[in-house]
């Protein structure tokens, strides 16, 4: 089992940038991909993105392409989330999750299913 704990939230100004981080510990947590996804108030989770287990492939959602990054740490066991050009649609939970499999070759949103307990992010205008 992977265990997930997310880090990097706060309250920022909209233009301004966050980087987000995601340490995962447990049993084989390195062949996993692992992702980010937000919730935000009155709206369903959403993919953000991700990243597979070897860093060949990362997958971003096309609402926040070209303003969020994910990268893999110096170590496999952590992962960014870097966000730039932060506006007010971003507020909300942003969690750190992990794939139900070993080794995909890629990033697949629906395939998550292990979960951090969140950290939020409030942007002011």
């Amino acid at each position: 089992q992977v265990q997930l704990v997310e880090s990097g939230g706060g309250l920022v100004q909209a233009g301004d940038s966050l980087r987000l981080s995601c340490t995962a510990s447990g049993r084989r947590f390195s062949g996993h991909a692992l992702a980010w996804f937000r919730q935000v108030p009155g709206k369903e989770r959403e993919f953000v993105g991700g990243i597979t287990w070897d860093n060949i492939n990362t997958l971003i959602g096309d609402s926040v392409k070209g303003r969020f990054t994910v990268a893999r740490g110096s170590g496999p066991n952590t992962i960014y989330l870097e966000i730039k050009d932060l506006e007010q649609g971003d507020t909300g939970v942003y969690f750190c999750a992990a794939d139900d499999g070993y080794y995909r070759e890629y990033v697949q949103p629906w395939t998550f299913k292990t979960w951090g307990q969140g950290t939020q992010v409030t942007v002011s205008s």
